[in-house]
């Protein structure tokens, strides 16, 4: 069969950029309206949003007609949003564009200053279009956050987060593996003693990539047993003043790519430096090449990747059956989670999947043989080639027969289908578990 680029025929697809928008700002009191002839607002309230069913969020859709998107009638959109920001004041407004207000060119920004102008509460728009996927919008809409942040510092005249008195810590050396007892990483954070205890923000959780799980919950409690302080989590379970003031955190922890923007905005602007991974199972594992921060985990370099899964196997019980090499595993999914799990699985069982992200990403948070494949057409030549795939169960479908498959869901891709099958691998147990499975999978095919 012929595929076509930038075509679904047989998978699901990634929610949209407006979705991510919606579920970053769903529980910061702020409204957001989509302009958008309504089909957008009901697939995410619906389908993407588990919240929605027992917390109220201020998501609207402007309800664009043919003729507004033919003549224009941005004048009723106004009026719309300004009647029921009088009656709801919300903290915020934010008007994104779809697909059709993208098309037809609506000036947005002029939009929303004339509806900050009626009713004086802060609004602003995102560059939406519902052909990006949703951590795109995430991205943005956290950075947004992060800009009304440091403006609340300035107005407390918060002049950054102070070095000075904090004893220097070196990192190990990247370059070749050695103790850098007498060289700084470039790349590491302002330095600490391990002895304080840090105030950290928690940026990019939302349910889309963070099911109603437990498991923000769960490294929120992993973080204080390490002795540190969640100041705010962006943004799930934190409000808009809480995270207003979490300009003082000595440190961001960037769960998702979504988080990537807002982590540096935040250094850039008050000197907060930020380190980007999971503690899956309990670990800290790092996503390589990024900033460092003094978060007890392995060090994970570019440079040591290639011999990473090998080294760790040879710590492998010698008692157990494994599966001879080499094996090809892919794990699909969001950057930051798969690059994640994919360092847990490779240090607990001895195998280190290649990962593939399916949707826009950066290289700071990819490694070095990360494969970024965002369309069908893509994929399936790459998945003719595995032998165990890990990724949600929608994508199945494209898998070879004769290749072992390990399902783990992820709302943004499958949306409510399996939500109750996701598993909570912050959990030290869960994670053992998943990757007890993993294992028998590769050594069924082994045999």
């Amino acid at each position: 069969m012929k595929h076509m680029k930038q075509t679904a025929s047989i998978i699901s697809t990634y929610s949209a950029d407006t979705f991510g928008v919606c579920s970053a700002l769903y529980e910061l009191g702020g409204m957001v309206v989509i302009h958008d002839p309504s089909g957008c607002n009901s697939t995410y309230t619906t389908h993407d949003e588990p919240r929605w069913f027992h917390e109220d969020s201020l998501i609207f859709v402007s309800a664009l007609t043919e003729q507004d998107a033919i003549l224009g009638n941005d004048r009723k959109l106004v009026d719309d949003i300004v009647t029921a920001a009088r009656e709801l004041k919300p903290r915020f407004i934010c008007l994104i564009p779809s697909q059709i207000a993208h098309m037809i060119a609506t000036d947005c920004r002029a939009l929303c200053r004339i509806i900050e102008k009626k009713t004086g509460i802060p609004s602003f728009t995102l560059p939406t279009n519902s052909m990006h996927y949703y951590g795109r919008g995430i991205f943005f809409a956290l950075e947004k956050i992060a800009d009304f942040v440091c403006q609340k510092a300035k107005q407390t005249g918060f002049a950054g987060r102070q070095q000075g008195n904090h004893k220097e810590k070196v990192l190990p050396d990247e370059d070749n593996g050695t103790d850098g007892a007498s060289k700084k990483n470039p790349a590491a954070a302002p330095p600490f003693t391990e002895e304080v205890p840090l105030k950290i923000n928690l940026l990019g959780a939302t349910p889309l990539d963070f099911a109603m799980n437990g498991s923000v919950d769960s490294i929120k409690k992993w973080l204080e047993r390490q002795g540190h302080m969640v100041k705010s989590c962006w943004a799930m379970g934190s409000s808009f003043d809480e995270i207003l003031s979490s300009y003082d955190a000595d440190c961001s922890l960037v769960l998702s790519y979504g988080g990537l923007g807002a982590a540096r905005k935040m250094q850039q602007e008050l000197g907060v430096p930020y380190k980007v991974g999971l503690p899956i199972g309990g670990k800290f594992s790092p996503v390589c090449g990024a900033a460092a921060l003094p978060i007890s985990a392995s060090p994970c370099s570019r440079a040591a990747q290639p011999t990473f899964a090998k080294e760790r196997s040879k710590s492998f019980s010698a008692n157990a059956a494994r599966p001879k090499q080499p094996q090809k595993i892919f794990l699909i999914g969001e950057t930051v989670f798969a690059e994640s799990l994919a360092a847990a699985l490779a240090e607990k069982i001895g195998f280190l999947p290649t990962v593939i992200v399916p949707m826009e990403t950066e290289a700071e948070i990819c490694t070095y043989d990360t494969l970024q494949l965002t369309d069908e057409a893509e994929l399936v030549p790459v998945l003719k080639t595995a032998d165990l795939v890990i990724a949600d169960p929608l994508y199945r479908p494209i898998c070879p027969p004769a290749a072992a498959f390990v399902p783990l869901p992820h709302t943004a891709f499958s949306g409510r289908l399996y939500l109750k099958e996701i598993p909570n691998l912050i959990e030290e147990n869960v994670f053992s578990d998943f990757a007890q499975k993993v294992l028998a999978k590769l050594q069924e095919k082994s045999v």
